[in-house]
């Protein structure tokens, strides 16, 4: 046996070794990098995009309807509430503090809520929505890609999706991110 053979042989289990290291090693900082995303900031592929269409019965008035066309021209927000999401009744207040300021108009999207139930709340709790539509089955919800609720979207003045939120819409997210992107958004023709 040569010198040489020894020397290759002794090097084989090293590599053996370092191998399985690194790709363990690599899965940790993937896993790292996961662990150190915000779930609440889901990439949404609409962003950028139209809102999808739709035409639903409004809340207070089953005989009346209203769709994401009738905002064509002006931002505003879409907010998919419900009656019976406690997240929702977190964020209430300052959507009605927002609504009152009249920084953009609110629209509502009760989410497989019953009629009466969202009406009793919004008495209850106060009604910052210019309008809310009924989405009794959740159809509308899907079409945005709803998670659970609450979920909120700027909307632009040519109706396409500029800033999605999963979860509730907090004083910082307001000031920081929707508050900037509305300016934005209005100045442009």
């Amino acid at each position: 046996m040569s010198v040489e053979n020894t020397a290759a042989e002794s090097a084989k289990p090293k590599w053996r070794y370092l191998l399985p290291l690194a790709a363990f090693l690599a899965l940790a900082v993937l896993l790292g990098a996961g662990l150190g995303l915000n779930p609440r900031e889901v990439p949404s592929p609409l962003v950028g995009k139209p809102a999808p269409h739709f035409e639903l019965p409004q809340l207070h008035r089953a005989d009346a309807k209203f769709s994401q066309a009738d905002m064509l021209g002006k931002v505003w927000m879409l907010n998919v509430w419900a009656s019976w999401c406690a997240g929702c009744r977190d964020e209430h207040p300052l959507l009605v503090q927002m609504a009152k300021s009249g920084v953009m108009p609110i629209v509502g999207l009760n989410y497989k809520d019953k009629r009466e139930d969202g009406i009793a709340w919004l008495l209850r709790f106060g009604d910052p929505y210019l309008v809310s539509a009924f989405d009794e089955q959740g159809r509308i919800g899907i079409d945005y890609g709803v998670y659970g609720v609450p979920e909120t979207y700027v909307i632009d003045k040519r109706g396409v999706i500029r800033y999605k939120r999963i979860g509730i819409v907090t004083p910082e997210i307001v000031n920081t991110r929707i508050l900037p992107l509305v300016g934005e958004l209005n100045r442009e023709p």
